[in-house]
């Protein structure tokens, strides 16, 4: 297995369903309504404001990157006073070409990329447990980078456009979570990463989850004392080693039964159970459905 941040953009394979150039010029503002799935905001030159509903206003300029993992109600603005449109995104559709805000003649004062996720495998529920409620990315050259070649290629329509797309949008969320284990993340994997004791040994268990670890183990890595390891890993983390491994185990063993075909007893082994009936049990009581039955189903 790899570290855990590829982990876990391999179980989702994410990719943007939809996305509109968003520009905007003199006094204009834009109100979205909730959308409860992940979507994303990428400046591409300009700048404006963004409002989600319990949270501090953000100033967004060229190079940022915001992630909502469930798009709450926010409004998006230029900075002075304006009537506000509002906009259902499960009602308008995406991918319709550019939205203009505000003066509609001359250059833009502000372009955007907004759009959403889709995932292929994995649920965004996933996701959506590892981040905050609003992930502001600024001040990278990496990922200014990155923003730039996207914008190019949502425009450019050149062959090979999904993939590449496709591609960019894993990388801008590895980055996106990369900047949230500095202790923004809830608890859970990120935060768990970010923690100098603790990320040794979670990226240890994710390169070999089908080891059979003890908390003594991987209380070694940490060089922690059994005790102190299990309360940091649980206050940081936000659950016992065990039920995490557990957690992460059952998560590979989905998209292994479903995108993979592999059968049940290499299911098991694959990720640390020597029985298959062990499995089949642990599975059914994580999941709600036996292995081959969650193989065969569509969702």
């Amino acid at each position: 297995m790899s570290d855990p941040l590829t982990e876990v953009v391999r179980l989702l394979q994410p990719r943007a369903v939809f996305a509109n150039i968003i520009s905007g010029k003199g006094h204009w503002a834009v109100r979205y309504s909730e959308y409860g799935q992940p979507s994303f905001c990428i400046m591409l030159t300009g700048s404006c404001l963004l409002k989600v509903d319990g949270h501090e206003p953000l100033t967004l300029s060229a190079g940022d990157f915001v992630l909502l993992p469930t798009t709450p109600p926010f409004t998006i603005s230029s900075f002075g006073p304006a009537p506000t449109i509002h906009i259902d995104p499960k009602v308008v559709p995406g991918g319709n070409g550019e939205r203009r805000h505000g003066d509609l003649q001359g250059e833009p004062d502000m372009r955007s990329l907004g759009g959403a996720f889709l995932f292929d495998r994995a649920a965004p529920d996933l996701l959506i447990s590892l981040l905050p409620t609003v992930v502001h990315v600024q001040g990278s050259d990496r990922l200014a980078r990155l923003v730039r070649m996207v914008g190019e290629e949502y425009e450019d329509h050149k062959p090979g456009h999904e993939f590449m797309l496709s591609s960019l949008v894993g990388m801008m969320l590895i980055e996106a979570m990369r900047s949230t284990t500095a202790g923004s993340a809830p608890p859970g994997l990120l935060r768990g990463l970010g923690d100098e004791r603790l990320a040794p040994a979670l990226q240890q268990l994710h390169a070999s989850v089908d080891q059979d670890w003890t908390v003594a183990q991987l209380a070694d890595i940490a060089a922690l004392s059994r005790s102190a390891f299990y309360e940091r890993f649980v206050r940081t983390v936000g659950v016992a080693p065990m039920e995490y491994l557990l957690q992460w185990r059952m998560e590979i063993a989905k998209g292994l039964l479903r995108h993979e075909g592999l059968a049940v007893a290499e299911v098991a082994d694959r990720v640390g159970y020597g029985s298959t009936s062990t499995f089949s049990v642990a599975f059914s009581r994580h999941v709600g459905q036996t292995p081959s039955r969650y193989a065969r189903s569509d969702s």
